[in-house]
């Protein structure tokens, strides 16, 4: 049995930060993510005064329930959607001056639901190029709350950043969404806020969160669903068996869930109360199946769609257009390249049996891409990719760490 040491949550490692900075006292978080993402919104803490302080296993992180300690800063988010949508969330409650960008990559990026609503709660922000994008500057001066009506159609970060925001504001928050994708990351969002002492209360579609700030603690960061995804993804392709520690029955992450689809694509998986086992078959059977709720692993399946016995047909994936790149096309294009059958639509991909033959793909840049199309390398030798460092996002050492289990071969 292959044993896979994978790295903290990106997403919960963000959340953590923001809830430790919002936080009255020192949090410490145990294996949080380091990686380019998780550094930049470290740095980003820094620049607006908050103290991070590192050792190998551990940060921890002085808490300023009132904002940030500078009155003026001037924040660069580098690639990272968490930081480049949290932080300005955070630095609202405070007072100050704060000016935020980002990579070209990221200034791209949508962000005009969040700005609207912070609007709507009567934050200063001005957005000083492209409306809806970085960069943009606040003029903070608290908020007060009240209730306010978000779209997060395109990104749960939306929701999650003004969530977030609730027990910082003076009266309370009360979120109405009218669409939301990737609700899973919410769910996460909701049981890390109340690990921090937030009172917060779900009605269908009403998020009501009361004022009260949040409180210190210790936190330990899970490991990453969404990069476990390669792994398991490679363990169903060649027929071996790999276990992830750290990510079971009680995992806050919904990409876990992808794990059911290799289940029904014919692996065996089982998932115990702290560590989830899939152990290829030999056996990958197409279907179709909705992952809006965990469209992150939308290019892990695409990468293994071709080696199925029929066709892979993935739908409601249309915000997968706008994350670090048009991954859903980006997908299609590759596979094309590898000489795969592909047809796509506004908001699915359909994927053929074939045999892919290797080429360089095409990463735009995003760690993703670059991560999924690894698993597809496995029965593709000879693979290369325009940008193989882009992994640093999230899992710097990706390489080393897939290369050596896929050099274990069964004996891993």
């Amino acid at each position: 049995m292959a044993v896979v040491d994978i790295p903290g949550s990106k997403s919960i490692t963000a959340r953590a930060l923001f809830l430790a900075a919002a936080a009255d006292g020192v949090t410490r978080l145990d294996r949080p993510l380091r990686s380019d993402d998780t550094e930049g919104f470290a740095e980003g803490l820094t620049r607006l005064g908050y103290r991070v302080g590192r050792t190998p296993e551990s940060w921890h992180i002085d808490g300023r329930p009132q904002g940030p300690a500078v009155a003026r800063a001037d924040v660069h988010c580098r690639d990272g959607a968490t930081t480049a949508r949290f932080l300005p969330t955070l630095a609202a409650a405070g007072h100050g001056t704060y000016r935020f960008d980002a990579s070209a990559q990221m200034r791209r990026r949508p962000l005009g639901p969040l700005s609207r609503a912070l609007r709507d709660l009567g934050v200063d922000l001005r957005h000083e190029e492209a409306e809806g994008h970085h960069p943009l500057r606040i003029e903070a001066a608290g908020v007060e709350g009240g209730t306010v009506t978000l779209d997060a159609g395109q990104s749960s970060q939306y929701l999650t950043a003004l969530l977030l925001l609730g027990p910082l504001t003076r009266t309370g928050l009360r979120v109405e969404v009218t669409d939301l994708v990737s609700a899973p990351y919410v769910g996460i969002t909701l049981a890390m806020m109340r690990a921090f002492g937030a009172d917060v209360t779900v009605d269908g579609d009403v998020f009501d969160v009361a004022p009260g700030g949040y409180r210190a603690t210790t936190y330990p960061v899970e490991p990453d669903a969404s990069t476990a995804s390669y792994f398991f993804a490679a363990a169903a392709l060649t027929g071996r068996e790999v276990t992830v520690r750290g990510l079971g029955a009680d995992a806050l992450q919904g990409d876990l869930a992808f794990v059911d689809v290799l289940r029904r694509m014919g692996a065996h998986v089982e998932t115990g109360p702290d560590r989830t086992t899939v152990r290829g078959t030999g056996e990958l059977r197409g279907l179709t199946v909705n992952m809006r709720d965990i469209s992150d692993t939308m290019p892990t399946l695409a990468a293994i769609a071709p080696f199925a016995s029929g066709p892979v047909r993935v739908e409601d994936v249309a915000n997968t257009r706008v994350k670090e790149c048009d991954r859903l096309d980006a997908c299609a294009e590759n596979l094309r390249a590898l000489g795969v059958r592909v047809e796509t639509g506004p908001d699915w991909i359909e994927i053929h049996p074939g045999v892919p033959a290797a080429t360089e793909i095409r990463t735009y840049g995003d760690h993703r891409i670059v991560m999924a199309f690894a698993v597809t390398s496995l029965r593709a030798p000879g693979m290369t990719f325009d940008d193989p460092g882009c992994v640093r996002k999230t899992f710097p050492a990706f390489h080393e760490v897939f290369g050596a289990w896929a050099a274990a071969g069964n004996d891993g």
